[in-house]
């Protein structure tokens, strides 16, 4: 299991600058944006798509600090009831799956989308309950002649070009839990995934390890976001955990993100990469940071530093005392 990084925190240097400060830290693979809202600074489709030069040096940079590309990120929303923003998103991901292909990298992560609650909409609407029954039908719109239906031709460019799509289960989308994943997935082809993000899981009240026990029932897990979340129970019993308040009032929030090990222990960690072992994932643990209590290279290095104490570095052996 490798230790990666999410790189948009490190957008203040170059992508060569970036490796050199990862590889330092002892980080085995990056997730470069590529589009969308994690940006392309690093690494720009219209760069590197279909320039076999440009992909040499690339692959050169990358040997030269002993890395790999675990994913391309490019996290919208192709299911935008704004035809030009979903023709945007839709482009990106496209393009996205493209370079994937020619770079060699076997997954590309993004979100679900989320459609608007009807056709004659110009919002996304994130439904999180069945009444009144209006709800309950634009839901079913929003799956059934929306998502369903990109996601099913996605999921076929995506085979073609021999690369997984791993969708980021994330509020205000409309995959937000295992459970929908599992239905998506299931509508559209194992292609389709999770990238498997426990931020915007544990605010939900979902146990991770079960969580990703089910998931890896079904090998529906295809990348993984290193990246921890802490509940303020002291706000959450007063406002619940659906809050809007900004990410920049940390005292007012009912949950914020936070670095590996300063929302859940050690023991939390190591159980987490012991049940992504026992499922089968054997990818990388992409860090990302989001933690406004500290800088950006801080918190990455925290995160290296209690990561490489949670992974293995070596296979099972045989259960001799069998």
């Amino acid at each position: 299991m490798d230790i990666g990084v999410h790189t948009p925190p490190l957008y203040d240097r170059s992508f060569e600058e970036a490796l050199s400060t990862l590889s330092e830290m002892g980080v085995d693979a990056v997730e470069p944006g590529v589009g969308g809202y994690p940006g392309d600074e690093h690494l720009s489709r219209s760069e590197y798509l279909d320039d076999e030069d440009a992909q040499a040096e690339l692959q050169d940079a990358l040997d030269e600090h002993d890395m790999r590309i675990s994913a391309l990120a490019t996290h919208n929303n192709p299911l935008h009831p704004d035809d030009d923003q979903a023709e945007t998103a839709d482009t990106e991901l496209r393009e996205a799956i493209e370079l994937a292909d020619q770079l060699d990298v076997n997954t590309v992560t993004c979100f679900s989308g989320l459609p608007a609650g009807g056709p004659n909409d110009e919002t996304p609407n994130w439904i999180t309950a069945p009444w009144p029954q209006d709800h309950a039908d634009a839901h079913e719109y929003q799956w059934e002649d929306v998502a369903i239906p990109y996601w099913s031709e996605i999921a076929e460019v995506a085979d073609e070009r021999g690369v997984d799509v791993a969708i980021e289960m994330h509020p205000n989308m409309l995959v937000y839990e295992p459970h929908g994943m599992l239905r998506l997935r299931e509508a559209t082809g194992e292609r389709i995934g999770a990238n498997f993000d426990p931020s915007h899981l544990y605010w939900q009240g979902i146990e991770i390890t079960d969580a990703i026990r089910l998931l890896g029932e079904e090998d529906a897990i295809h990348h993984f976001h290193a990246k921890d979340t802490k509940v303020y129970e002291e706000q959450a019993r007063e406002k619940g955990v659906l809050d809007t308040t900004a990410y920049t009032e940390e005292a007012d929030r009912s949950w914020i993100f936070r670095s590996i090990g300063y929302g859940h222990g050690e023991s939390h960690w190591k159980d987490v990469v012991s049940t992504l072992r026992m499922v089968g994932y054997e990818g990388a643990l992409s860090i990302e940071h989001e933690d406004s209590l500290t800088s950006s290279l801080e918190g990455l290095e925290k995160a290296v530093d209690m990561l490489d104490r949670a992974v293995f570095d070596t296979q099972p052996g045989d259960t001799h005392w069998v």
